[in-house]
């Protein structure tokens, strides 16, 4: 008896139970939880989601959904489960979102509305991530769910992903965007001097004009409109961005503006972040179809950055010289780390000149246009 009790104590250790894969996964999750903690990589979304990488190897289970559970004779599902379902149902983007917009100031893009474009620009790394991704082999759903990582934005990864029913590719997804939002001050720079010229880094742009409070309040009404009659599948995303960055600027509900982009912001960072990183099991992560998804937003945000970076060189000709392409980078919407970036490159060039203000144009109007992109991809495949 006191054998058989042994032996079925060492058959429930994780030595017996765990697969090869599951152990590179751990080390994988332990170089997250470095880069997060001793390089300081984005340790907000890197720190949960390495975590929840680490306790999905050590215990597998703590992802089992209802079914399985039933199945093996169990009552409910794995903690993460539950969590992971709110980023299907995309709940957690969209209160991320809500949260983001309680924080913003979409004053730098009301002064500049050409900012706009920039942001625009920089969605290329979609559309060309998304046309790589069908040669590759993934159908169209799944191709529009990669490709959204171009836009340097997680929360709509997630949220996209979800609605195109792409759960398989979630993580994979997921933590390609995060890592590449956390690899901003990397990747960006090296693009942005090859594609400018030491004069055109140098360019110093006039001050923007100051913002009303009556238009700060205006624009999150007039956008939700505009945005949601036109692709009414953007709702979800451009309304609780709107949402919240009505609390903050109408100056008459600040508690629930503290509340949206604090408390209520770093709940859903956490769940979103353990659950996330939860979905990256070995069975899911240790694919050649994840390879292709990290290569692939690899090109998607090199190109959107690169998109934004000439589109900012063509401004710069048709203002003659009163733009500085630099700012076109931040398009990306990794917010505020992108126009952080430009700010940082352009005073390599000259320790004078202040780009953050004008890059933080184009770094918001890349949110609201990653989510119409988002929104798009969602009209054309009827979801």
């Amino acid at each position: 008896m006191i054998l058989d009790t042994l032996q079925n104590l060492l058959n429930q250790t994780g030595f017996a139970t765990l697969e090869w894969g599951n152990y590179v996964m751990i080390l994988v999750a332990l170089v997250f939880m470095y880069l997060a903690i001793a390089k300081g990589f984005e340790p907000l979304l890197l720190v949960p989601i390495s975590f929840g990488m680490l306790l999905v190897n050590l215990f597998p289970d703590i992802m089992q959904s209802i079914e399985d559970a039933k199945a093996a004779g169990n009552a409910a599902g794995g903690l993460f489960y539950y969590f992971y379902l709110l980023d299907e149902w995309s709940i957690f983007p969209s209160l991320i979102f809500l949260g983001v917009g309680a924080m913003t100031d979409f004053g730098p893009l009301i002064a500049n509305p050409k900012s706009f474009l920039l942001g625009a620009a920089a969605q290329l790394g979609i559309f060309v991530a998304y046309f790589l991704a069908i040669v590759m082999g993934f159908n169209g759903k799944a191709a529009a769910a990669i490709s959204i990582i171009g836009g340097a934005d997680g929360p709509t990864s997630i949220f996209l992903a979800g609605k195109l029913q792409q759960g398989d590719l979630m993580g994979p997804i997921a933590v390609a965007a995060y890592s590449y939002m956390s690899l901003v001050p990397i990747i960006q720079p090296p693009i942005m001097k090859l594609l400018t010229t030491k004069k055109e880094r140098a360019i110093k742009m006039e001050q923007l004009r100051p913002v009303s409070k009556l238009e700060k309040i205006l624009f999150p009404i007039v956008v939700t409109i505009v945005v949601v009659l036109i692709l009414p599948t953007t709702a979800p995303l451009v309304g609780m961005l709107m949402l919240g960055n009505l609390f903050r600027e109408s100056g008459v509900v600040k508690q629930l503006t503290e509340t949206a982009a604090n408390a209520l912001m770093y709940i859903v960072v956490i769940l979103l972040g353990t659950s996330v990183g939860a979905s990256t099991s070995a069975a899911n992560f240790l694919n050649t179809d994840t390879l292709k998804i990290v290569a692939l937003g690899l090109v998607a945000f090199a190109f959107g950055t690169a998109g934004g970076v000439l589109f900012g060189k063509l401004m710069c000709k048709v203002t003659k010289g009163k733009v500085n392409p630099l700012i076109g980078s931040a398009g990306v919407s990794a917010v505020p780390m992108a126009a952080r970036v430009s700010q940082k490159v352009g005073a390599e060039t000259d320790p004078t000149n202040f780009l953050l203000m004008h890059a933080m144009g184009p770094n918001v109007a890349g949110v609201i246009g990653t989510a119409v992109v988002a929104g798009t991809f969602m009209a054309i495949f009827g979801v």
